[in-house]
């Protein structure tokens, strides 16, 4: 069981949490649980580091020091009274800690990635002890491990790294027998390289350290606890009758997750998806309501399209030229540039006569994209360049859409009855995925049109 920062936020949502691991616990059912930061601390940890690092005032670490003193201290009084003078000693020396690193980065105006990856993991240093407090306060046993300590090790990526694929026996040793009597409490979002460096595990990092435990320890499923009820057709805010996904296959939430979905990031996924293990979405709010399954099977409803999702904050590049067509080693140049000044292609499409090739980038990452790729006008591959910030991307997801037909049809027939235009369209080839990309002031209610035309807000038939 992961639980997330706002599962985690405070003394009342704590105890939500301890009660449903209390009752597993008690049913006689192993538990590993993996804890987040309280909401928005990492956050405040990052930016507060960030700041100082360009020389902010120092005399601000010290008010904010003693703020997520108050912050934990009063939750861990509100959850585990008992043990209180025990575990705020940990909780101050870890402020202890991080407090002599925000000072350091202070005094040396730098910050580097692992210094950063280092102070990023002190909110989940300071949430996992009160969380394993108030299970004990309960009566369930539990012991508290780090990222390290479990047995994550990870490549060398700060911010961004991956768990190796030899630490499945590593974590299966340190973690499985605590199971035995005991409820393990593991620090989420942190791993450590094969030399003991601290290094974190990006997006939905708690997530993945969830679905890394699970696939070591051979587990019967991961439930990921948070303040949502399950995987939703859309976002609710911009169609007020989204409703909850029952069930959603592997692919789909991976597809979800890159075209901006909040659900699991697709790093999460994959260890659970190579030992088929089902992933629960579950709300630690309303813990009766079923959530989500995330399995293998690609049909488990006869609706074609799951859900529709969408990022608004993209950028269009077009690169154009007649001197593009026949000419080898154009698309190679392109994507090799662009690997190398780090920017993320997320969307790709080419005219049939090879004269245009359009793509899609993350907004703040469109000047570096057109400056990675002047080299083109320069050799005179292209004739030009253009980036368009005003546009959103839009993806229709669904694993009925392979092999069904008229789905591309509906949806642009939808679209251009309500006067939308498509300026660019890419269909994956995992084929359960249509994208494409509008203009910005279009794309809400691109999300609504579809919605409706694919009947998502309705139940659909079991198959």
């Amino acid at each position: 069981m992961k639980f997330g920062g706002t599962s985690v936020a405070n003394a009342d949502a704590i105890g939500r949490a301890v009660a449903i691991v209390r009752e597993h616990h008690e049913n006689g059912e192993k538990i590993a649980v993996v804890v987040s930061a309280q909401s928005g601390v990492t956050d405040t940890i990052i930016r507060m580091a960030d700041d100082l690092a360009k020389a902010m005032n120092r005399d601000r670490i010290l008010p904010y020091i003693q703020s997520l003193e108050e912050q934990h201290l009063t939750t861990l009084k509100g959850v585990a009274p008992d043990t209180y003078e025990e575990v705020a000693t940990v909780i101050r020396h870890h402020l202890e800690t991080l407090s002599n690193f925000l000072h350091a980065v202070y005094h040396l105006r730098e910050l580097t990635p692992r210094s950063r990856d280092y102070i990023s993991v002190f909110g989940e240093r300071l949430s996992a002890p009160i969380v394993s407090a108030a299970l004990r306060h309960k009566g369930v046993p539990s012991v508290v491990l780090d990222g390290c300590e479990a047995g994550i090790l990870t490549t060398a990526v700060h911010s961004d790294a991956i768990a190796l694929p030899g630490c499945a026996d590593r974590i299966k040793h340190r973690v499985e027998p605590l199971m035995k009597d005991s409820v393990p409490v593991i620090m989420g979002f942190m791993g450590c390289t094969e030399d003991g460096i601290i290094t974190t595990l990006g997006r939905s990092g708690s997530d993945y350290t969830a679905s890394i435990i699970g696939n070591a320890l051979d587990v019967d499923e991961i439930w990921i606890w948070t303040d949502v009820d399950g995987i939703m057709t859309t976002d609710p805010r911009l169609v007020s009758s989204a409703r909850v996904i029952p069930s959603i296959s592997y692919i789909e939430v991976m597809e979800l997750s890159y075209f901006g979905a909040k659900v699991m990031h697709s790093r999460s996924v994959e260890p659970a998806m190579q030992k088929n293990i089902p992933i629960w979405v579950k709300n630690t709010f309303h813990p009766h309501i079923p959530g989500t399954c995330i399995i293998k099977s690609q049909h488990t409803e006869s609706r074609v399209v799951k859900a529709i999702t969408y990022i608004n904050r993209v950028a269009a590049i077009n690169i154009t030229g007649a001197s593009m067509i026949g000419r080898p080693g154009v698309a190679k140049t392109i994507f090799s540039g662009l690997s190398g000044a780090d920017v993320n292609v997320m969307m790709i499409s080419q005219g049939s006569s090879e004269a245009n090739i359009s793509l899609i980038v993350e907004e703040s990452q469109a000047q570096t994209a057109l400056n990675a790729l002047r080299t083109l006008i320069d050799r005179c591959m292209v004739r030009e360049i253009t980036a368009n910030t005003d546009v959103c991307a839009v993806a229709v997801v669904g694993a009925g859409m392979t092999g069904a037909l008229g789905t591309a049809g509906r949806t642009f027939t939808a679209l251009g009855k309500a006067g939308i235009n498509v300026m660019m369209i890419s269909q994956g080839s995992s084929e359960v995925n249509i994208s494409f990309v509008v203009s910005q002031k279009d794309g809400p209610e691109a999300v609504r049109i579809l919605h409706d035309e694919f009947m998502l807000s309705e139940v659909a038939d079991e198959s």
